[in-house]
């Protein structure tokens, strides 16, 4: 008896350990449009891991939101946007290392993604994300029929159910499915990404008026 009290109370010791490892990690990102917060994926532990490194040494913080295309995403993370000056061509910095590509298929470019930046494949083969920039995706709402000609094309491999139901609802940027690591989403504040999208923009796709942000692990 004392021994299958002993295996019951490690087997749900084990239990709790492992649903505890599987908990989600929240960031809050704080703009003078509001608020986001996102769950970071536990399917991408390299992206997750080292994206709570850089909140907690407070690398984002006074950053800005130098990248915005309406109708597609908005992008932050490079360390060189603080304090720039109004102009500066911006989104080429970073802490000075990449992080090897998580794909997965249930993981893709629905509103609210949140997908690492990278160079282009002609210089990064293996489709490395930068250390530090990501961009929160917009996009635009599809019909099933162009999702079919994406995949007649050959830019994208036959939609899942979720994917057709987010893409044709809640919109995204389908064609960078399997070319960008996406490795968290927007939970809340999705209309604070609609009011950043939509702000003016330079030559350089950078809003006339700076978009500072902070972000804190959420508690």
């Amino acid at each position: 008896m004392k021994n299958m009290f002993l295996f019951v109370l490690s087997f749900l010791v084990f239990i709790s350990s492992s649903a505890f490892a599987q908990e989600n990690k929240f960031v809050e990102i704080t703009t003078i449009y509001g608020k986001m917060v996102i769950k970071l994926y536990n399917e991408t532990p390299m992206h997750r891991d080292n994206f709570i490194k850089l909140v907690e040494e407070g690398f984002y913080d006074n950053q800005l939101f130098h990248r915005v295309i309406n109708n597609f995403m908005i992008q932050t993370g490079d360390p060189n946007s603080k304090g720039a000056a109004k102009g500066e061509m911006l989104g080429m910095g970073g802490p000075g290392y990449t992080v090897p590509s998580e794909f997965h298929t249930a993981l893709y470019h629905k509103k609210g993604a949140v997908a690492a930046a990278r160079k282009g494949d002609a210089v990064n083969p293996q489709k490395a994300s930068s250390g530090s920039q990501f961009y929160i995706v917009q996009g635009a709402v599809y019909t099933p029929e162009q999702l079919d000609a994406f995949v007649r094309a050959g830019r994208h491999q036959q939609f899942t159910e979720s994917q057709i139901e987010d893409y044709t609802t809640l919109g995204g940027t389908p064609h960078l499915d399997g070319s960008y690591t996406v490795f968290g989403e927007v939970v809340k504040g999705l209309k604070v990404i609609d009011k950043i999208a939509a702000l003016p923009v330079d030559s350089y796709n950078r809003p006339i008026e700076d978009v500072i942000i902070a972000i804190n692990i959420s508690k």
